[in-house]
């Protein structure tokens, strides 16, 4: 694990953090984290890493919904009834934020990185609204003069953000929709970081 900089003055260069329903450029959003704002295209040569890490919509409902389906026609040959036929929704997620507090608990997120870790750029996008399975939902880039502090940073982010960004998800598929609570992994994997908070 990276050293802990409790002292570490915020960078003067602005982080992005952008809540948007369109899809992101990876491309575009790794040369951002490299150029040199004072410069304009020119690159930072401060910065020893970059760390990107980007969030996909998985197929969750794949192997539950072949089961189901299994379970249907067991019980159509049963006599029991089946639901073929039956409008249902298309596979995927639905995200909706709360404006206005959403970005606050991000830059709380990205402020609490930067007094732990010396980072030059940071870059969170959160997309929202309806995505299908495969679609990027998450971008994450940290730049950093070494690359301890930036996977430690990016990974730091990644984790708080699952816990504390007020995001509400619904999944859709076959047999319908509901509200995801959130995971006790997810609990677990930002725990590891608040025995640093008491140091």
């Amino acid at each position: 694990m990276a050293t802990r900089s409790p002292l570490c003055p915020l960078s003067p260069v602005a982080d992005l953090i952008r809540i948007q329903q369109q899809d992101f450029d990876l491309a575009r959003e790794y040369q951002a984290l490299r150029r040199d704002s004072a410069a304009g295209a020119t690159a930072d040569t401060g910065i020893g890493a970059i760390v990107t890490f980007t969030g996909l919509v998985r197929d969750f409902l794949n192997v539950a919904t072949e089961a189901l389906d299994t379970a249907a026609t067991l019980d159509a040959d049963a006599g029991t009834g089946s639901d073929r036929g039956a409008t249902s929704p298309a596979p995927g997620l639905y995200l909706q934020h709360y404006p206005g507090m959403t970005e606050r608990s991000l830059t709380a997120i990205v402020d609490e990185a930067r007094r732990r870790w010396r980072l030059n750029r940071v870059r969170v996008i959160h997309r929202v609204g309806q995505l299908a399975p495969g679609d990027q939902i998450v971008f994450v880039g940290v730049a950093a003069a070494h690359r301890g502090e930036a996977f430690a940073a990016c990974e730091f982010i990644m984790d708080y953000l699952k816990i504390r960004a007020m995001f509400w998800k619904k999944e859709s598929g076959p047999r319908g929709s509901r509200w995801v609570e959130s995971r006790d992994s997810d609990q677990a994997a930002a725990s590891r970081w608040q025995s640093d908070d008491r140091d």
